[in-house]
């Protein structure tokens, strides 16, 4: 279960929803090591349904990925649940293959759809196929609300699939600033010796795991350092690789899968905050930061734009440039001054714009709009139904490697 679906179930049964999750999850060693494994938490107040993804986990023995079956078996429990008590709307994270499960529920139930569109599925999910591209198109212009977490995301959306983007509703990610607030124990802006960097999230090359590690490379000499790595993900081996070639071992800790009870502490324990990330759909990590008191150094990129403004209340380096973002490491590290003025100008904005209060209601009003509408079942002259892997188009990286999805 993401960080965003927990926090949300868990506003929306705090305004008196009544919440049922549907989540998959893998059991497979591969699978286990990139995204921890295991069938989602408990939460109090929410029946929640973890199914194990067996389609997806096939593609460990070089077989195609099956999608459509992990699909079916989300249509088919949803089924099975509304027969005991009656939901009202689907609402899907991710537009694929989530969101076009979605689709099929509410055809079958009569009920309307929200889908919200997060992370790779709105990068690069429908650009590697004719399976997922009809899939995508499907779900892009026939749910009944679409959900996006930043303008320069949809942006993109809209460009990779020629899609209006009227057909968006911008409502950004959100933070508990009860659980992220900054340590009490020191002043904001405040480096020991030597200063504690954080990266913290999906240690994939594709999240600049590798271009901060060369950028540390350049930096190593200017001040004394210490980087904390913290989570799992495909690239950790290879990082954890190319930290031993680049001789940064004794600089750089790698501490592997942290509890979400924990990362608050692990925020507070840190002084600098890194997200050199290619792009994003709305960076929950990067608000758990701001809302830390930890000033932050973050990529120019899709999904970090929209919250992070260069000397406002972050500094921003260019992607896959090593010299600029060593360059701007350097700088907040030299400028107390400016490590201060960053982390407090970031405080009282996610406290303005990004609590969840404030962005449940959004999402609340914005849902109530669609209870009384049909679910648009256009979809099926875009995507066929009846759709299933021997009749799927096979070239797609993703078949093979799903956890780039």
């Amino acid at each position: 279960m993401s960080v965003y679906a927990m926090n949300y179930l868990r506003e929306m049964t705090n305004l008196g929803h009544d919440m049922v999750m549907i989540s998959q999850y893998r059991e497979d060693e591969v699978g286990t090591r990139i995204y921890g494994g295991g069938p989602p938490s408990l939460l109090d107040k929410v029946e929640i349904h973890g199914l194990r993804s067996h389609g997806e986990e096939i593609a460990n023995s070089g077989k195609p990925a099956d999608f459509e079956s992990d699909m079916d078996q989300m249509v088919k429990l949803a089924v099975t649940l509304h027969k005991r008590k009656p939901f009202d709307l689907i609402h899907a994270q991710y537009c694929y293959p989530n969101g076009m499960a979605a689709l099929k529920i509410s055809s079958r139930l009569g009920i309307p759809n929200v889908v919200s569109i997060q992370g790779g599925d709105g990068h690069w999910v429908g650009l590697c196929c004719s399976t997922h591209k009809s899939a995508m198109l499907a779900v892009l212009n026939h749910a009944n609300l679409l959900i996006i977490g930043s303008s320069s995301f949809a942006d993109e959306v809209c460009k990779n699939h020629n899609l209006d983007k009227e057909r968006l509703l911008i409502i950004p990610g959100a933070i508990n600033s009860d659980d992220f607030r900054p340590n009490r124990s020191a002043q904001l802006g405040e480096l020991s010796n030597p200063a504690k960097l954080l990266y913290h999230g999906r240690v994939d090359r594709r999240k600049g795991i590798f271009d901060l590690l060369e950028a540390l490379q350049l930096v190593k000499e200017t001040c004394p350092i210490k980087l904390v790595v913290s989570g799992i993900g495909p690239d950790l081996e290879e990082s954890i690789d190319l930290a031993n070639k680049l001789k940064l071992s004794h600089l750089v800790e790698f501490t592997g899968k942290a509890r979400y009870s924990d990362v608050p502490e692990i925020y507070r324990k840190s002084e600098i905050f890194l997200s050199p990330t290619w792009s994003e759909g709305f960076s929950n990590t990067i608000l758990e930061a701001m809302s830390s008191g930890i000033p932050i150094i973050a990529a120019n990129s899709v999904g970090v734009v929209d919250c992070i403004r260069h000397l406002e209340n972050g500094l921003l380096h260019e992607p896959h440039d090593i010299e600029d973002l060593a360059d701007k490491i350097s700088l907040l590290l030299k400028n107390h001054v400016l490590r201060k003025k960053l982390a407090s100008a970031a405080i009282s904005e996610v406290n303005a714009k990004y609590s969840w209060k404030t962005v449940s209601l959004l999402l609340t009003k914005s849902i109530e709009k669609v209870l009384p509408r049909k679910p648009d079942d256009g979809w099926e002259k875009i995507y066929n139904p009846l759709t299933h892997l021997e009749n799927a188009d096979l070239s797609c990286k993703f078949r093979y490697e799903p956890h780039l999805l």
